[in-house]
């Protein structure tokens, strides 16, 4: 099935039979031969050239002639310079069709019994605001790489720490408190976590109202006018409170948590995300804590005269790091390896993956060796999933200032857009209300999830709503349209009572159907880099190349209308497995395909 390993094992019997070589791996270098060239595949010979004694041409020429000579899957070659050109035989890519069209699962390996796990991370939201734009990048990223993960016979587990506590979640209650007057989602009609941010962009406005009447009576400095200025004084006093159990701040804090949770879940529905496992921070911290102890008691961390905690990293090529401060309460890397010591005991851990942005690239890279030292198995190995910053032709997003774009009003917008788009387009016009609304969500999802997942995920990006949306480029509803393109064909194959899914015959094949066939059995090598290098924007440009190639081949040839039965049926088995494929990579990305558009 893997058309390189196939080649591979002809050039290692062809060079062993001509020179005497036991060729390895690495010496056989194949790729596809460029557009400007005749073939299909190509070997690099230098490798060969100082075990052969002959030239890159010379060498080529052999090889060429001798693998056409001894197997029938190579109809012709040609060489230049160092590089040998395969042509292989029309009917190996016929059978190579057949065989993608039979394999329900093609492209994905199902994870066995005793198949390695691993633990993706992402989402990682504060309870004291609505999700945003860069969350949106972050849990689509999450998602996507534990779906591609599990389509390399990985068992994974999708989980979220939720960072329920401390001062900022403390502000946001203390704002309820003084100027809520009672309200509730129920009350105000908003959504709990909307609601809840409400509070928190309202104590940032009165605290800098403060902070300027205490620097214009009292002439302070403004670094001491935001310590003494009363609000901030209260919600330290009731982290205070938080941390020693007080029942009054608990039980606000459980209210209000309650609210924006329920937000949460209605967010990630629509953005069609899940969990398999939440931890909380108000659960992590602790076992953290006692984790730091523990590696005092053992020498891995040491005490200062403050009573500060901390980690000597120095010979590690860093600095040192505070675990614990003078007064015992703990930091986020405390609170992680908290975590870590949670989930190490719910699963069996083979590999973590973190999705958190590139701004916490040294927390991780600390974290690492921190767990390593405490005796993780996979703390070594942990993998940052570390992505860019989402901005906005405007700029940066603040979430004190209220100035971020909400995940929720951007998931409406996209849809609506799609809706005028479509409606202006006339697309769904033979669609009932019910099935157009349901394909208006789908493609403003499809647009803005694609959008996001076919950058580098490790560059910083701009985003634009308005040209995720477009029909034609490098879009998501491009390819949802061509994947109902070929359903809609499919359909009216099906009312003809034409039937080619056990049709057995080699007609003649164009160029253009090869080339597709070679890149639809690209797919699941696509499917392994994109596991390995932790990268859905491979797949996503990968289905964006498969569905202009079909466009370009639906444009030039017919396929219903073509009167050889035999031509006929082959354009619909591509037809089919590109839609097949279309649908499947799509998926790894979290992205639905229509039926029809």
């Amino acid at each position: 099935m893997n058309i390189e390993n196939i080649l591979a094992s002809l050039v290692q019997s062809s060079v062993k039979s001509l020179y005497g070589i036991d060729a390895t791996p690495e010496q056989i270098q194949l790729s596809k031969t460029k557009k400007e060239y005749a073939g299909n595949m190509t070997l690099v010979t230098f490798p060969f050239v100082k075990l052969a004694r002959k030239s890159p041409e010379a060498i080529g020429q052999e090889i060429g002639a001798y693998m056409q000579a001894h197997s029938d899957i190579i109809a012709g070659f040609n060489v230049v310079k160092g590089f040998l050109n395969l042509t292989l035989n029309p009917h190996f890519w016929i059978e190579t069709l057949k065989k993608i069209h039979a394999d329900a699962d093609f492209g994905k390996q199902k994870a066995t019994e005793n198949a390695p796990l691993m633990m993706v991370e992402y989402s990682s939201p504060n309870t004291n605001k609505p999700l945003h734009l860069g969350h949106i990048r972050n849990n689509l990223l999450g998602y996507s790489i534990a779906e591609i993960q599990k389509a390399n016979g990985w068992k994974v587990i999708k989980t979220n720490i939720v960072n329920d506590r401390g001062i900022h979640i403390c502000k946001s209650m203390l704002a309820w408190l003084r100027f809520g007057n009672g309200e509730t989602p129920e009350s105000s009609g908003k959504k709990g976590d909307h609601l809840v941010g409400d509070y928190y962009v309202k104590f940032d406005q009165e605290y800098k109202k403060q902070v300027k009447q205490l620097m214009e009576e009292q002439h302070l400095p403004e670094e001491e006018a935001k310590k003494q200025a009363p609000l901030m004084q209260e919600a330290q006093a009731m982290l205070l409170k938080w941390e020693q159990n007080d029942p009054e701040v608990r039980a606000l804090w459980q209210k209000m948590n309650s609210w924006v949770y329920a937000g949460f879940d209605e967010t990630y529905k629509a953005l069609g995300v899940d969990f398999d496992k939440i931890y909380y921070e108000s659960d992590t911290y602790l076992e953290g804590k006692k984790k730091v102890e523990e590696g005092l008691e053992k020498g891995i961390f040491y005490r200062r005269p403050d009573g500060s905690v901390w980690a000597d990293l120095t010979q590690d090529g860093l600095d040192e790091k505070l675990l614990l401060r003078t007064d015992g309460t703990s930091v986020y890397m405390t609170q992680d390896i908290g975590t870590a010591k949670l989930r190490f005991e719910d699963y069996p851990i083979d590999k973590m993956v973190y999705v958190v942005g590139n701004e916490q690239n040294y927390h991780f890279q600390v974290l690492s060796i921190l767990l390593d030292r405490l005796g993780f198995a996979w703390g070594k190995s942990l993998v940052h999933f570390s992505y860019g910053m989402v901005e906005l032709p405007e700029g940066k997003m603040k979430s004190r200032e209220g100035t971020v774009v909400d995940a929720d009003d951007l998931i409406a917008d996209m849809i609506t857009t799609a809706r005028e788009t479509s409606t202006g387009l006339g697309k769904l016009d033979d669609c009932t209300p019910e099935e157009a609304t349901n394909v208006f969500r789908m493609v403003g999802l499809g647009a803005l999830k694609y959008f996001i997942l076919k950058v580098d995920p490790r560059k910083n990006m701009l985003f634009n709503p308005k040209e995720s949306i477009d029909f034609n480029g490098n879009t998501g509803p491009f390819i949802q349209y061509t994947h109902a393109r070929i359903r809609s064909v499919l359909r009216k194959a099906a009312e003809q009572g034409i039937a080619f899914d056990n049709w057995d015959a080699k007609p003649e094949i164009s160029d253009k159907e090869i080339t597709l066939i070679q890149l639809l059995a690209e797919f699941p090598a696509i499917v392994r880099q994109a596991g390995d290098e932790f990268s859905p924007a491979l797949i996503a440009n990968y289905v964006y190349e498969l569905a202009k190639e079909f466009n370009q081949f639906y444009h030039d040839f017919t396929i219903l209308g073509e009167t050889d039965t035999d031509k006929k049926c082959l354009r619909l088995l591509i037809s089919a497995d590109v839609a097949k494929v279309i649908k499947t990579g799509m998926g790894l990305l979290g992205i639905e395909v229509p039926e029809r558009m």
